[in-house]
């Protein structure tokens, strides 16, 4: 145990003990810290919006399938991409989905939507359910967005300093393309790079 405060102040205060200190003000505040984080990344929109796609989730034999859940996902995150009459014909679709994926043999024991996806494809049932199919290489762009949007957020951070803050939207997106596509523009030569400039307009000096 120890005693918390110094000075003539400290016999005002409890004991505290070695355990409190680090569960209180080591553990529970990395705890808090860290569900700061994820509510700022992950707010309630993005956190319904992942709940009501793991309804097609092919794990565990189709458990987690629901037919309200995936209608509503429909309705409220991609209204654009069905017509109405798509809408109202997907929960049937839906019921003939649920009983025929739950017997096909090529379709089971699968874990992700994306090997779902290939086996709807392989299987020709793609094309059996089109809505079905639709809506989950919807749901499959998700990461991808995702992940484009954190890497370009994280290379404004890096090109963009105190130093270019004045810099301006166009030369600032050309520099983030390249940073952020590194792996495409490293098979860039420069030779390549001088003929396209070059090429642009008529120069009075030659580059090569």
């Amino acid at each position: 145990r120890y005693t918390a405060g110094c000075g003539r102040f400290r016999h005002q205060k409890e004991d505290i003990t070695i355990e409190h200190h680090y569960r209180v003000e080591i553990f529970i505040a990395a705890i808090d810290s860290q569900q700061q984080e994820l509510n700022r990344r992950f707010n309630e929109q993005a956190v319904e919006l992942l709940t009501l796609s793991s309804s097609l989730d092919p794990r565990d034999s189709y458990r987690s399938f629901n037919i309200d859940n995936i209608c509503k996902l429909v309705k409220k995150f991609y209204p654009e991409d069905f017509t109405e009459q798509e809408k109202i014909r997907l929960p049937y679709e839906l019921q003939h989905y649920r009983l025929d994926i739950a017997q096909h043999p090529d379709l089971q024991n699968m874990s992700t939507i994306s090997e779902l996806c290939r086996g709807l494809t392989e299987t020709g049932k793609a094309v059996t359910y089109p809505l079905i199919d639709r809506l989950i290489r919807l749901i499959l762009t998700l990461p991808v967005s995702t992940a484009t949007t954190e890497r370009a957020f994280s290379a404004m951070n890096i090109v963009k300093t105190r130093l270019r803050s004045k810099m301006e939207d166009y030369f600032l997106t050309n520099c983030l393309i390249i940073y952020i596509e590194k792996e495409i523009a490293e098979t860039f030569t420069l030779d390549s790079i001088i003929d396209d400039f070059s090429s642009m307009k008529e120069r009075r000096v030659q580059f090569k």
